[in-house]
């Protein structure tokens, strides 16, 4: 498929489907000017057409009609995008995802989109073509169907009308949209696929194509950085861990040094405090949701070249049973120095992010993220659609929100609330991995702080919208490659801040 964009007046256009956007009126739909020469073309067929569904734009609402055998357009699709003044990114990236998929179903070649203009020509451009590349891509790897692999030829064309000279835009568009495929189908694959040396070579992929730095650190390397923390979940593993720095540096002195972790547990079995029946443990898979969308912002942020050096960092490996396996109440010492009582081996994840973020600080940089599908509790607060984030700076917390909101992401600033620590405290070591039930998510976070100096950090809690069930927006059954676009975002806007 190829998005591209077309100056071309709406009456002089031709092909299989042209879809246009409307905002809210409080009465039916009468075209104004901007249309008046298309309705003329086509005999008054889309006035006819408005006038008979009595359309008027609301947010939801759409219909498509055939048009005359002969006529330059085959079909017309009139779509609602609501309140004009409520018009956004989000609801344009929704909208055109939804007009893709119809084209699609209906077996179009040739799409045109025809929207209102939201802020500006670049970001308009971006947020449809965003909301078509995401609206159509469907992993269907792992699946047999040929028909499924011939309708996902459909549409072969889409052009963005009113558009024209919006080259960076859709460049920009689909680097990210690329990158949010990378992470969504790292997700979407098995254990059984997707091992931490699966991770550790799309890394190896993703530094030889971009031209990244890259270090992987095995367990004696680990082991040498007193890394107990991260080790102590890898032992019962007979897959090797793998601690995974990747570094993208910008060709220009860099105005900002910022590192970007993500959890990488491919799987979760829950040690010896297994995960029981119905408790979703095959949808563990997804507990490295954090690595992927980490490498996902890798790969976009590598080819739009930001004045900002990034750090990417995974500390890669499973959580298995063995007779190596962790045992609750064993005591493990991070690389810090601090020392954690396990009471719980289904809390893992925070173990492994404790020594990362020790690693991150020691590179001296002037933020650290945070991101992981740590907590069922964080999903018990905000659901299935909005992330938690927990920060030791408001200013980096507003920045990251922001970018999120630009974005089309959700995230929600949640409290790091100090006498919560008190649940964590250990009889017999610094602290233990898992406090009461009540605020889990907030006591996780807390956990996580013990592993910052001074650096500014925020750690986002992704368990919620890191997958979905059924199609939503322009999210597909699967892994949503959520954060991938956000984290992107604050990288771009920490360059612009610099310029």
């Amino acid at each position: 498929m190829k998005i591209e964009t077309n100056g071309t007046s709406l009456s002089a256009w031709s092909g299989d489907l042209m879809a246009i956007g409307f905002c809210q009126s409080d009465q039916t739909i009468i075209l104004d000017n901007a249309y008046a020469s298309l309705d003329q073309r086509l005999g008054g067929t889309l006035q006819d057409v408005i006038q008979e569904a009595d359309f008027q734009g609301k947010t939801g609402t759409s219909l498509i009609v055939r048009l005359a055998p002969h006529s330059p357009i085959r079909k017309l699709m009139l779509i609602g995008l609501g309140e004009a003044d409520q018009l956004d990114g989000e609801i344009l990236r929704r909208t055109a995802a939804a007009v893709a998929r119809s084209a699609r179903r209906e077996k179009v070649n040739t799409l045109a989109l025809h929207f209102p203009q939201w802020q500006s020509p670049s970001q308009t451009t971006q947020a449809i073509a965003e909301g078509v590349y995401l609206g159509l891509h469907q992993d269907h790897r792992f699946k047999s169907d040929p028909e499924a692999a011939k309708l996902a030829e459909y549409p072969q064309t889409v052009q963005l009308m009113g558009m024209e000279h919006q080259i960076t835009s859709l460049n920009q568009a689909d680097i990210i949209s690329r990158g949010v495929i990378l992470a969504r189908e790292l997700v979407n694959a098995p254990a059984n696929i997707v091992s931490s040396l699966t991770l550790a070579e799309t890394a190896q992929n993703l530094a030889a194509t971009y031209g990244m730095g890259l270090k992987i650190l095995d367990e004696a390397d680990c082991r040498d950085l007193g890394m107990g923390a991260f080790l102590g979940v890898a032992q019962a593993s007979d897959i090797p861990p793998k601690f995974i720095h990747l570094t993208y540096r910008p060709s220009t002195p860099a105005c900002k040094k910022i590192a970007i972790i993500g959890k990488g547990l491919t799987f979760d079995s829950g040690g010896l405090n297994i995960k029981g029946a119905g408790s979703g443990i095959e949808m563990m898979k997804t507990d490295m949701s954090g690595a992927a969308a980490v490498f996902g912002a890798a790969q976009a942020i590598a080819q739009l070249h930001p004045k900002v050096e990034v750090h990417f960092i995974v500390a890669a490996t499973e959580n298995m049973i063995s007779g190596n396996a962790l045992h609750p109440g064993d005591i493990l010492t991070a690389s810090n120095g601090k020392t954690i009582e396990v009471n719980n081996t289904d809390a893992e994840g925070r173990l492994t992010l404790a020594d990362a973020l020790v690693y991150a600080e020691k590179l001296s940089v002037d933020a650290i993220v945070d991101l992981a599908t740590l907590t069922g509790a964080c999903i018990v607060a905000l659901g299935e659609t909005i992330a938690g984030i927990w920060s030791n700076d408001e200013a980096l917390a507003s920045q990251l929100t922001n970018a999120a909101a630009t974005a089309g992401e959700k995230l929600w600033a949640m409290p790091l609330e100090e006498k919560y620590f008190d649940g964590l405290k250990s009889i017999v070591a610094d602290m233990k991995n898992t406090g009461p039930r009540p605020g889990g998510a907030i006591t996780a976070a807390l956990f996580l702080k013990q592993f910052i100096d001074s650096t500014p950090w925020a750690h986002l809690d992704v368990a919620g919208p890191v997958w979905t069930d059924k199609e939503d927006g322009y999210n597909n059954p699967g892994g949503t490659g959520f954060a991938v676009r956000t984290l992107v975002q604050w990288v771009l806007d920490r360059s612009l801040d610099q310029a």
